[in-house]
């Protein structure tokens, strides 16, 4: 039982054992297949500002417009005014440690690029982690951790919920679903955050080498790595998310299968504003304000991608096509990237 405790936790021989390889006749680090990545593009296009709490950030909304009155002559009118309302979004503390045994880090000298073997995978790790909670994280349901887009665009029932107003389902009515959804990244729309006076990002720090304690009490000598990511998400203008549901990832053609094209076009008409190439219509706010809203971006599984890559290449669409950015080819929807994000899950119930 103890071995069996101490490596679920800890590097054994056995571990490094796996890790080396003598292809050049000597014993060096063996190059890992990673089979357990993932393609996380939000973690790259989220907009991340500071909070203005120890704890997350507040946002003031305008809850209500003032009314003015129709005045009769000889007849005053009573004062009016607007309301508004404070929300908080809470930080997540995503944190850990990676413990290696002194001698078994050093066998054959190579240290450095063995733990560095060992970082990696808590670096994707923790990446899939924070992207899984982006998409399905609920505080109210798991406190340590914050809430996510899925909790907030949970309902189609308007007469519960206000988000419901930009959730337009596909119709799937199992538990093979997923979702598409189209963000607007913005310091007054959408953004990550982080606590007051803290860094932000995912903190790697070598803390060198320590003593530290098997199961049993006793005491060896291992290297330790402190990893640390505290992060939040704000919704500070719901009309700038909208959650397309109920995609059956089991019937993408047919007849009965949901029309995409079509629920992504009512899906950029839900936003208050968007680039001019995706829809004419924009809020009462002036040029410039329209101008800095933030980016819009649309984001769903590689199932979900690829199908709609090859819809790009159908010549009688007009609306997706593949385009080249920074050397690579991206998906464009009415010129708005389309993002893959591989922690969008096939299996939603339906909504």
């Amino acid at each position: 039982m103890a071995q069996t405790t101490v490596g679920s936790t800890a590097i054994t021989y056995a571990d490094w054992a796996k890790r080396v390889g003598d292809e050049t006749g000597q014993y060096s680090i063996a190059r890992i297949i990673e089979l357990l990545s993932q393609t996380n593009e939000i973690l790259e296009d989220m907009h991340v500002l500071e909070g203005n709490l120890p704890t997350g950030h507040k946002t003031t909304v305008r809850t209500g417009l003032p009314q003015a009155t129709w005045r009769l002559l000889n007849q005053g009118v009573p004062n009016a005014k607007s309301t508004t309302a404070q929300i908080s979004d809470a930080c997540g503390n995503l944190e850990t440690y990676a413990v290696i045994d002194k001698d078994i880090a050093d066998l054959n000298g190579n240290t450095a690029e063995f733990r560095l073997s060992e970082v990696k995978a808590f670096l994707e790790g923790m990446s899939q982690q924070v992207a899984s909670t982006l998409m399905y994280g609920n505080q109210f349901v798991n406190p340590e951790r914050f809430t996510g887009f899925a909790p907030r665009y949970s309902t189609s029932n308007t007469a519960t919920s206000q988000t419901a107003n930009n959730v337009l389902s596909g119709q799937g009515a199992g538990s093979t679903n997923t979702s598409i959804w189209i963000v607007v990244w913005g310091a007054d729309t959408l953004h990550a955050t982080f606590p007051k006076g803290k860094m932000t990002g995912l903190q790697h720090r070598d803390m060198g080498e320590w003593p530290v304690s098997d199961s049993a009490g006793n005491t060896y000598q291992a290297y330790r790595d402190h990893f640390k990511w505290e992060i939040g998400l704000v919704l500070r203008d719901w009309r700038y998310v909208v959650r397309i549901p109920n995609i059956d990832v089991s019937l993408l053609t047919g007849v009965s299968a949901a029309n995409l094209i079509n629920l992504m076009v009512r899906g950029l008409y839900k936003l208050p504003t968007a680039p001019v190439s995706a829809t004419t219509i924009q809020t009462s706010d002036s040029p410039e304000v329209r101008a800095n809203m933030g980016r819009t971006v649309i984001y769903c599984n590689r199932v979900i991608r690829t199908y709609l890559d090859l819809q790009a290449m159908n010549k009688t669409n007009v609306l997706l096509r593949i385009e080249e950015f920074n050397g690579k080819p991206i998906t464009t929807f009415r010129e708005i990237p389309v993002r893959t994000v591989d922690a969008l899950l096939n299996n939603e119930a339906a909504i």
